[in-house]
């Protein structure tokens, strides 16, 4: 398996580079939680925190993700070029100084997808985005194992937001900070019970819904929250101080 992803990593950044983005070979994995959870086992556990399951192989095509989340500064070369309006944080409409290597937040799902769009590139789908956390860890709770995190792995459990962008190690993948610093938008609605009759290949989540996935975890939150498995959800329209995202590009769909 780990030769296989070497060689199919290697080929990727030869014959096909993006620019600050990682390549994600293509093949089949088990998505889903495939870690033990004993609280999922009490009888009061709730429901919905049981839609990381069933475990199911599906396979993906490869594809290409962005090295990091999106930039401050990244996110107002859009906001000038295309006259966007700008996250409502920002002072007077203008981007925070100093802070341009600070992932950008406080952005819609429509706006993420709009900045993605802008640059030729899309939001992952939420099966890339969790091929792209477990990397070499496949059937493990985070993208660097089942050790618990600690501040040197990831952002997370504390008041003080999000870090500049890689400034801690990067996954298997060469990944900055795809669990903790913030949630990230992925293009998929949200469907509770969606993993049982999910396509096998490359699925694209529902067709409609109310709410629109999230994935990673970020600054405020605790370690379960962090894990390569586990879902959340906002509303298209929402706005938070931590939810971000990462734009995605289809291997071989730019020449």
């Amino acid at each position: 398996m780990f030769r296989r992803w070497l060689v199919m990593l290697t080929l990727g950044a030869l014959f096909a580079g993006e620019a600050g983005m990682v390549f994600v070979p293509g093949g089949k994995f088990q998505r889903g939680r495939t870690h033990e959870d004993k609280d999922a086992e009490l009888a009061f556990y709730p429901n919905p925190l049981k839609d990381d399951l069933p475990v199911r192989e599906i396979e993906l095509s490869p594809y290409y993700l962005d090295e990091h989340e999106v930039t401050i500064a990244e996110y107002a070369a859009f906001v000038k070029a295309k006259k966007h309006r700008p996250p409502p944080v920002w002072r007077d409409g203008k981007p925070p100084v100093g802070r341009e290597q600070i992932p950008v937040a406080d952005m819609s799902w429509d706006d993420a997808a709009a900045y993605c769009s802008w640059r030729g590139k899309r939001l992952p789908t939420e099966a890339e985005w969790e091929r792209a956390c477990r990397g070499i860890t496949e059937k493990q709770r985070y993208p660097w194992g089942d050790r618990a995190p600690t501040a040197k792995d990831a952002r997370f459990n504390g008041l003080e937001g999000p870090l500049e962008v890689c400034k801690l190690p990067r996954s298997s993948l060469g990944l900055c900070d795809i669990v903790g610093n913030l949630w990230e938008w992925t293009a998929d609605y949200y469907g509770r019970d969606y993993y049982a009759e999910a396509a096998a290949k490359d699925p694209k989540g529902p067709e409609k819904g109310m709410y629109r996935v999230l994935r990673g975890g970020s600054w405020f939150d605790s370690p379960n929250f962090l894990t390569c498995a586990h879902r959340s959800w906002a509303r298209a329209g929402e706005r938070s101080p931590n939810i971000g995202f990462r734009c995605a590009v289809s291997f071989g769909s730019r020449k």
